[in-house]
């Protein structure tokens, strides 16, 4: 099953609205077959194995990350597949929530005859799925927050000039976790700032470039910019105000952006809802890169689940730009806690992993 996990991780940034599943086949002893999801979310993990394994799949045991899908889309329940292969047992790391499985795939083996156990190493494969079960819960996708800062917690100088904080394997990292999300997002005075191409440009994964997404409500994003000049070579969405002005609006569709409205709370884009949004287009997995104001205003809602914070050994200052903009605290025990879970050298740089306490 760790294996499985590991093949399903293969999926993430590639398969979305699907989940990433992971599914070996083993027979007397060996590994037969192994699968995954593959991108764009077909043919699921259980139908790529199967088709490896061939007749052998025929009294083999199956190991599945996520239940065997029980709903008829472009292809067949997966469930069926594998009862129709011959498959003797099944061992499932957790149930599909989604209503059109929730318990039928596994129903429908064992009435098939398949020996199935579920629960092994279920809380890592809650892990590996939890933008698609985030997704089915609250309607929104994973959100990451990557932090790249000195040791005193600054993302640039009094000038602006951030190149570079970080050294190349951090760096290097970085453009890892955007091949492993689905869409990468910016506020609007970063984007207006930086003018980032907000790409993967790893030797061999430039074709997993996420969707691009920018917080930019009043649309003050220039056309000129150069997410919005390679909007037909990687997908590139906005995430407005839903009054914002139309010709504005009509500009960006003519240059391949896809405008998505969002309605307003008092005086501003809700967040909450544009995250909505982006879980209504697919996105299980959104990684935001900054700036300070966007990783404040997500911090204020709890809507940031896991955080990369990548520290660099340097001082820059007090005037330099905070990596998070000031939100509002008071007291120390009413700030936003995290628990570590992860820490690793890069370098000279340190990457520390943190998920959110609820």
């Amino acid at each position: 099953m760790t294996l499985a996990l590991r093949l399903a991780r293969r999926g993430w940034g590639r398969v979305w609205p699907s989940v990433s599943v992971g599914c070996l086949l083993v027979k007397d002893g060996a590994i037969i077959a192994q699968g995954w999801t593959q991108p764009g979310g077909r043919p699921h993990a259980e139908i790529h194995a199967l088709e490896q394994a061939g007749e052998a799949a025929h009294g083999a045991t199956a190991y599945v990350t996520l239940e065997p899908c029980a709903h008829h889309g472009r292809a067949g329940p997966c469930c069926e597949a594998l009862v129709a292969a011959g498959i003797a047992r099944a061992v499932i790391a957790i149930e599909d929530p989604d209503p059109r499985t929730a318990g039928q795939g596994i129903a429908r083996m064992r009435a098939g005859g398949v020996a199935v156990e579920v629960g092994l190493l279920a809380d890592e494969a809650r892990e590996v799925a939890a933008g698609f079960l985030l997704r089915l819960a609250l309607g929104r996708p994973l959100v990451t927050a990557k932090i790249a800062a000195s040791l005193d917690g600054r993302i640039a100088t009094h000038t602006g000039a951030s190149r570079w904080i970080t050294g190349p394997q951090a760096r290097a990292f970085g453009h890892r976790l955007r091949a492993e999300n689905d869409a990468i997002a910016v506020g609007g005075q970063t984007a207006l700032l930086d003018d980032p191409t907000l790409d993967c440009r790893l030797p061999g994964l430039t074709d997993r470039s996420p969707v691009r997404v920018v917080f930019d409500g009043r649309l003050a994003l220039p056309l000129t910019a150069q997410m919005v000049r390679t909007a037909r070579q990687q997908p590139t969405w906005i995430l407005a105000r839903e009054d914002a002005d139309k010709a504005r609006q009509r500009a960006f569709k003519d240059a391949g952006v896809t405008v998505v409205p969002v309605p307003v709370a008092g005086e501003r884009m809700d967040l909450a809802a544009a995250l909505t949004c982006l879980g209504d287009h697919g996105i299980t997995r959104l990684l935001v890169e900054g700036g300070g104001r966007l990783i404040a205003a997500l911090l204020t809602e709890d809507l940031i689940d896991t955080l990369h914070w990548f520290r660099a050994p340097m001082l820059i200052g007090g005037d330099g730009t905070p990596a998070v903009a000031a939100y509002g605290i008071d007291t120390p025990d009413t700030a936003r806690r995290f628990r570590r879970v992860d820490s690793v050298f890069l370098g000279d740089d340190l990457l520390e992993t943190f998920t959110v306490e609820r």
